[in-house]
């Protein structure tokens, strides 16, 4: 008959083993314990902090067209669309009204029942993820409360489209008055505020305040890291519109893309 192997080992090496082993659980408790410890504290770290107030630039935007406030985490930006500079595309007996003989008309604001907009944007935007290209439509909201658009019109270029752009890079079309170029209604070589971003992220003029000159450190979405001047000193990523003349439009291009705040 085989003999039991368990019952073959000495009782003196039995109770060693049952000791060093009981050791070993207590131990393993112990770093568990440090282990989980660690997670929570990580977990708790890595909790996206909830806004309390608005970012100062906010302050810029037209009241009279565009509301902001906050939700949680996002910053929601509900705006009539309505311009608060002259256009052309006012149509003529409207107070800002400015005649432009040269502009290829496409429908007036007046006549259009759609220029009314809401956006919601991280309130931090989250630049650690992957780019994102823009889409045609709405790409942000101007300080004047009209929308911002990208270098694309009607799923072809700009170009085919620069004729109908009143003086300070907008028209109307799809739907919206919209700004394709640098809108100099409010910016022009300067480092004024364009406006925010579907991903939260802020765009400047074509300068900016920290040097008071053209960046010279712009990644491919036009954007660094610097203060401004409603950062309070404190360095943030944001977009400048890139100091390059577009195509045949003669004017600077306001946003292309891609998004680094997605």
């Amino acid at each position: 008959m085989k003999k039991n192997r368990f019952n073959s080992i000495p009782k003196s090496s039995l109770v060693l083993a049952l000791s060093f082993i009981t050791l070993l659980a207590c131990s393993s408790d112990s770093v568990d314990d440090d282990v989980f410890e660690d997670i929570v504290s990580t977990d708790e770290e890595d909790d996206e902090e909830i806004a309390t107030e608005l970012h100062a630039a906010y302050s810029a935007f037209n009241t009279d067209a565009v509301t902001v406030y906050l939700d949680g985490s996002e910053v929601v930006i509900e705006t009539t669309g309505l311009p608060n500079h002259e256009t052309v595309y006012w149509g003529e007996g409207n107070s800002l009204y400015k005649e432009e003989p040269d502009v290829a008309l496409t429908p007036s604001i007046m006549s259009s029942n759609n220029n009314a907009t809401t956006i919601r944007v991280d309130a931090t935007p989250n630049l650690t993820g992957s780019t994102v290209q823009t889409e045609l439509g709405t790409i942000g909201i101007a300080v004047s409360g009209s929308s911002l658009f990208n270098d694309q019109e009607g799923g072809g270029a700009l170009d085919q489209a620069a004729a109908s752009l009143d003086w300070t890079g907008a028209h109307i079309g799809p739907g919206v008055y919209h700004y394709h170029l640098e809108p100099k209604a409010f910016t022009n070589d300067d480092d004024n505020l364009v406006g925010i971003l579907l991903d939260g992220v802020f765009l400047y003029g074509r300068k900016c305040s920290a040097t008071g000159d053209y960046p010279t450190d712009l990644d491919a979405s036009g954007g660094h890291t610097s203060t401004t001047q409603y950062s309070d000193g404190e360095e943030e990523y944001h977009y400048h519109i890139i100091n390059e003349v577009y195509s045949t439009t003669g004017s600077y291009l306001a946003f292309a893309g891609p998004f680094q705040g997605y």
